[in-house]
């Protein structure tokens, strides 16, 4: 059986990106079809516009579309990931390239136009992930989004990366990640599976947590791979200095 899966390596996920993506652009091309008449009226020198303007819209149709069709295909062909160790070439790990599939293919060919959006995290959550409330959600460079939980107002900046997933010893290991409430990933940040981030604690940007890193309530961390660090405290003046303070002159005529 291994031998027969290295055989047909991807064909089966490429085919999967296939049909979502077919069915999501049926949809774009109804949607042109519906729409494409209105570049026949007006004046001539309108009709690439009104055409360009009905490209566009067809295409928003097909992402649209699609945040929801992936999703739809991945709840039949499996749903939510388990967590696992063993070899990627198993059928033990086929959910987990279902999963894979049906969120690059969202990724790479929409999610970015609406991100960060209410549509962005329908999608994640369609896709298992768990969001709390109030959570801000700036990056698509999201795997295995079944596998992980954000807190309450925790913040993920732009471009930062959360995998639950790792190789180690020639072995695929699938591990739930939990960003806790009022939490914050920095820009370009990479959160490896099975790490814990405490609740209103911070992962500077750039950094690289590792594997099963637990990071504590409160704590701040960065560096490659991150640690411990203690940001300076910022002093809150209680009253403006003297210095600060000008001697106004009062005006002619002015009641003291």
């Amino acid at each position: 059986m291994k031998r027969l899966l290295e055989l047909i390596g991807p064909l089966p996920f490429l085919a999967l990106a296939i049909l979502a993506m077919g069915l999501a652009v049926g949809v774009a091309a109804a949607v042109f079809s519906a729409l494409a008449p209105l570049a026949q009226t007006g004046a001539a020198w309108s009709h690439y516009a009104v055409l360009g303007i009905v490209f566009a819209v067809s295409y928003f149709a097909y992402g649209l579309s699609l945040l929801v069709i992936a999703p739809a295909i991945n709840f039949l062909l499996g749903g939510r990931l388990q967590p696992y160790r063993g070899s990627a070439v198993t059928l033990a790990a086929l959910r987990w390239y279902v999963h894979c599939t049906m969120t690059l293919v969202v990724r790479y060919s929409f999610l970015e136009f609406v991100t960060p959006s209410p549509f962005s995290q329908m999608y994640y959550r369609l896709m298992g992930m768990t969001i709390g409330r109030g959570v801000t959600l700036n990056s698509t460079a999201i795997a295995d989004p079944s596998l992980i939980e954000l807190g309450d107002g925790a913040t993920i900046g732009g471009s930062a990366n959360i995998l639950a997933h790792y190789a180690q010893g020639g072995f695929l290991v699938i591990a739930p990640v939990r960003i806790g409430a009022g939490a914050t990933i920095g820009m370009r940040a990479v959160i490896m599976g099975g790490v814990e981030v405490g609740a209103k604690a911070k992962v500077l940007a750039n950094s690289f947590v590792l594997p099963n890193t637990k990071i504590p309530d409160g704590e701040s961390w960065a560096g490659i791979p991150a640690q411990k660090i203690v940001l300076p405290k910022r002093e809150e003046p209680t009253a403006l200095p003297e210095s600060a303070m000008g001697t106004a002159t009062p005006r002619p005529g002015a009641v003291a």
